[in-house]
């Protein structure tokens, strides 16, 4: 008789190094629980950096580093629905677009991308391209692309540590110089480029006018504040993405019914048997976890699949439980409170003239 599949998960998942438990159900089927350390994947790009501090030591010896993909560890590791990122930028990125769910399909791909960004840092005056000036014909897009002009009718927007870009399927994109941002997108690299800046990389003209929404994009939700703890910065059909805000020396216990990401992004904390610092990130599902917060507090992003908020994702220990002594309150209001570049603003009335 073979090995049980469950068994055979299990071995190869302790062989990985990865943290797991199992439970019986009232049927008798045996359950994995995953709590994972992710492991850091580097993709040098043209227009990446060679240093990567403070988020990462990888090396970058053999040029630079553009991206760094956080992946579950084990070969045997079962795909996700969604892909962290953290991106370096020294040279603009090409001017892009990516196919919603039903165009890949039709190409034979598994699926579209729609993403979201966090800004780490950014240096004076940097910039990202959201959508384009005013609306354009299929035609005038096309002809824009094939001579250039496109670098001149996308829609500049400056950016500011902390602002949250949403960027749907069909949203015409690019992200200037001088900065760090994380991604969180739909598990796919379909991408379809416009302008290179000259890199004689190919374009990709006419799936580009296929699936780009030819004009501004569409107005972005604001932040939304659950708690003093958790911000909502965008939901979408695909992902929930949100900000932590743990104060010093407090505990917590994060509950991941279904895929979850958590990347520190400020202070440290213990997850588990897990050390969080700074560019570290943690993958759960079906799982929960302790979250000892460090003297210095945590400030994390956490996503998982939309479209529904998780509001039982994470709750601060009470004194009722053995050990534990919970954080004062914070007297600050629980109204929505986030910086006034947080939401990147719409571009003015043309002037048809220009």
């Amino acid at each position: 008789m073979g090995q049980p599949t469950t068994d055979r998960r299990l071995l190869a998942r302790k062989a990985a190094g990865q943290q797991f438990r199992s439970i019986r159900s009232a049927t008798g089927k045996e359950a994995v629980l995953t709590i994972e350390h992710a492991i850091v994947r580097t993709k040098p790009k043209p227009w990446g950096s060679l240093d990567l501090r403070p988020w990462s030591q990888a090396s970058t010896t053999d040029g630079p580093i553009g991206e760094l993909w956080f992946e579950r560890p084990g070969l045997a590791a079962p795909g996700t629905a969604l892909l962290l990122k953290l991106l370096f930028t020294t040279e603009p990125l090409s001017i892009q677009v990516h196919p919603d769910d039903a165009f890949a399909r039709s190409i034979g791909l598994a699926n579209g991308k729609t993403e979201a960004w966090y800004i780490l840092s950014a240096i004076a005056g940097a910039e990202v391209a959201v959508g384009l000036n005013y609306p354009r014909s299929a035609v005038e897009l096309r002809t824009a692309i094939t001579d250039g002009w496109i670098a001149n009718i996308v829609h500049w927007h400056p950016v500011h540590q902390g602002d949250v870009i949403f960027i749907p399927a069909g949203t015409i994109h690019a992200i200037g110089a001088g900065i760090v941002l994380a991604e969180i997108q739909q598990h796919s690299d379909a991408t379809f480029r416009l302008f290179d800046y000259g890199r004689r990389r190919e374009l990709h003209i006419e799936s580009a006018v296929a699936v780009a929404t030819a004009g501004p994009r569409e107005p972005q939700s604001l932040p939304e504040r659950l708690s003093r703890a958790r911000m909502v910065l965008t939901v979408n059909p695909h992902f929930v993405l949100e900000q932590i805000d743990l104060a010093p020396s407090s505990v917590w216990m994060l509950d991941a019914a279904k895929e979850t990401w958590l990347l520190a992004i400020e202070g440290h904390a213990q997850l588990g048997a897990t050390r969080l610092a700074l560019g570290d990130a943690v993958f759960l599902e079906a799982d929960h976890a302790e979250i000892a917060v460090g003297a210095e507090g945590l400030k994390a992003l956490l996503a998982y699949p939309g479209p529904t908020v998780n509001l039982d994702a994470l709750r601060e220990r009470s004194a009722a439980e053995p050990g534990r002594v919970p954080h004062a309150p914070s007297s600050a209001p629980l109204a929505p409170t986030f910086p006034e570049h947080a939401a990147l603003k719409q571009p003015e009335t043309p002037n048809w003239q220009s």
